[in-house]
């Protein structure tokens, strides 16, 4: 089934997207540092974290009540090299760039800077982070626990979240080195993809109640929500494939989500109570690491870029066009959606022209709009 996309410039979805954020109560700049968060992720091709994830993570849960649009960032533990900060059930977007900025600061001051967060909301992209760090000469790292997703190795139950370990360094290239992933062979938004082309998933993503793989797309979905079905941990199912891997690193992230924030996990971050919305309550982390602190950032970026690009130069599988490096094809992507902007499918078009109605925005005009008489 083919795709029905239509391409919409960028500054024309931020603004947007800033003014809808307005219109439901958050503040101007706050708005505007969501905005750049999420058009970041669809001008990198990570087209799950963007746009597609705007209504119905952001809008829809502050309607519900489960995020408040006023962000209260408090900090409740602080050393001149560590903080603890609750967001209050603010804006995980506005919550994590000021929680990443205090990571940053320290470490340009001590070498190393590290912040724990409890009591957030989805963060859009965890890559947006570190590369804030690698713009500054310095490795970020982020990680942040989900609502259950991901059954344990050898168990059926979602217990853990997708929970990413993303991590960012400067490089000599036109761009960053950035891994930015689940722990678990595939994630939600990629499953909603498949759903949206009417196609069965491949198998190993999914496990079922009875241990096994499992590929009926939507009744898949639905059984995310329910509990009855899971995600794989990275390395798929057992530890055969290196299963226990994905399970290992996922368990981490959860434990520097929640125990050095003393904050919430796993089954308390299904945003729902006795059947009824209830905040998230999500936590993340955030480090910071000063390269001037161990070595020239030149000299750490040139090795740095070598190494990637001895791999990228290394004997290729039969057939295979190129081997990549991690940030590779995400700046290929922006090369490619420069001037053309963010890639919008039937269903985004609904939710936008939805939003538009709903909140009288009648001065945007989109290119997918029907020509006026």
């Amino acid at each position: 089934m083919a795709e029905n996309i239509s391409w919409v410039p960028f500054e024309v979805l931020e603004r947007f997207m800033v003014d809808v954020f307005r219109a439901v109560g958050v503040p101007e700049a706050d708005a505007r540092v969501c905005a750049d968060v999420l058009i970041t992720s669809d001008k990198r091709g990570i087209d799950s974290h963007g746009i597609g994830r705007f209504k119905p993570i952001y809008i829809d849960r502050i309607k519900l009540g489960q995020i408040d649009p006023v962000t209260r960032f408090e900090v409740v533990r602080e050393s001149p090299t560590t903080a603890v900060i609750d967001g209050h059930n603010g804006m995980g977007q506005v919550i994590g760039k000021r929680a990443m900025q205090m990571a940053i600061d320290k470490a340009a001051k001590y070498g190393m800077g590290m912040t724990a967060v409890r009591d957030s909301n989805h963060y859009g992209i965890a890559g947006y982070y570190p590369l804030m760090a690698a713009e500054r000469n310095m490795i970020g790292i982020t990680g942040t626990n989900a609502r259950p997703s991901i059954a344990p190795t050898f168990g059926v139950e979602n217990m853990l979240g997708t929970n990413p370990l993303t991590i960012g360094m400067p490089t000599d290239e036109d761009f960053p080195f950035v891994i930015d992933c689940a722990t678990s062979v595939s994630q939600r938004g990629k499953i909603e993809t498949y759903s949206r082309l009417g196609k069965t998933l491949p198998e190993g993503w999914v496990i079922g109640l009875d241990g096994k793989t499992r590929t009926d797309t939507d009744q898949i979905l639905k059984d995310l929500v329910k509990g009855t079905a899971a995600l794989t941990p990275l390395g798929g199912i057992g530890e055969e494939t290196g299963g226990y891997k994905g399970y290992g690193y996922a368990t981490v992230v959860e434990v520097l989500s929640a125990a050095l924030c003393q904050g919430a996990f796993m089954k308390q971050l299904l945003g729902f109570k006795d059947g009824k919305p209830v905040p998230y309550r999500l936590g993340h982390f955030f480090m910071a690491i000063d390269v001037a602190a161990f070595v020239d950032p030149v000299d750490f970026r040139k090795t740095t870029g070598e190494i990637l690009r001895e791999l990228r130069n290394s004997k290729k599988t039969p057939g295979a066009d190129r081997i990549y490096t991690a940030g590779e094809k995400e700046h290929l992507a922006w090369l490619e959606r420069r001037n053309k902007g963010a890639k919008v499918d039937e269903e985004l078009r609904r939710h936008i022209v939805d939003l538009r109605t709903e909140f009288g925005l009648r001065q945007y005009r989109f290119p997918f709009d029907e020509p006026g008489p």
